[in-house]
């Protein structure tokens, strides 16, 4: 038990800080440079990181194990309430009622970081397998049953698109001389 706890938290460890620094790497080329610093902090806490340990496979989230064990993620949910790039942070009640939960519109800066979370958690997750494609078909797996907002929603699937069929240098170009270009990062 004790060997696998280790095992299990120096590999979490690195997995969750090799691609902390892969968003920060992306973040800081289009200009993100607060993002990329702050991206995913959350992830060395407790109830984040010992969720980490104890659900640490390797090949995908510890979140989502916790999920099938458990029933829900204590982790996930504290995740993704402090951290403004996922887009369940947006989900709140709509201003009607019979609106029920909606997605609100995300600012592009989270879109872009979301974007390149995704992206990084492919590279990460997959490594030589990684393909510029992986981001969006792993998105395309899930689409039909996200709470989003129709304009990220359509934001999002244009940068997984352009990664898919224009590539990763052509996409960050995009995002940063043209989505970002003239706006506060």
């Amino acid at each position: 038990m004790k060997s696998n706890f280790l095992y299990n938290a120096l590999n979490h460890f690195i997995t969750i800080t090799n691609h902390k620094m892969l968003v920060m790497k992306y973040c800081f080329k289009v200009g993100l440079y607060k993002q990329g610093l702050l991206h995913d902090l959350s992830k060395y806490s407790w109830v984040e990181f010992s969720a980490g340990i104890k659900y640490y496979r390797g090949n995908r989230s510890p979140n989502a194990i916790e999920k099938i064990e458990e029933g829900c993620s204590k982790a996930w949910l504290h995740h993704k309430g402090r951290n403004k790039h996922h887009f369940e942070y947006w989900i709140d009640y709509g201003v009607k009622p019979e609106e029920g939960l909606i997605g609100m519109k995300m600012p592009i800066k989270y879109v872009v970081e979301m974007f390149i979370d995704r992206m990084c958690a492919s590279k990460n997750y997959q490594k030589k397998d990684y393909r510029d494609t992986s981001a969006l078909e792993y998105y395309n797996k899930g689409k039909d049953y996200y709470v989003i907002h129709d304009e990220t929603r359509a934001l999002l699937e244009l940068l997984l698109n352009k990664l898919a069929n224009e590539g990763e240098e052509a996409t960050l170009n995009y995002i940063k001389n043209q989505l970002l270009k003239g706006k506060e990062a």
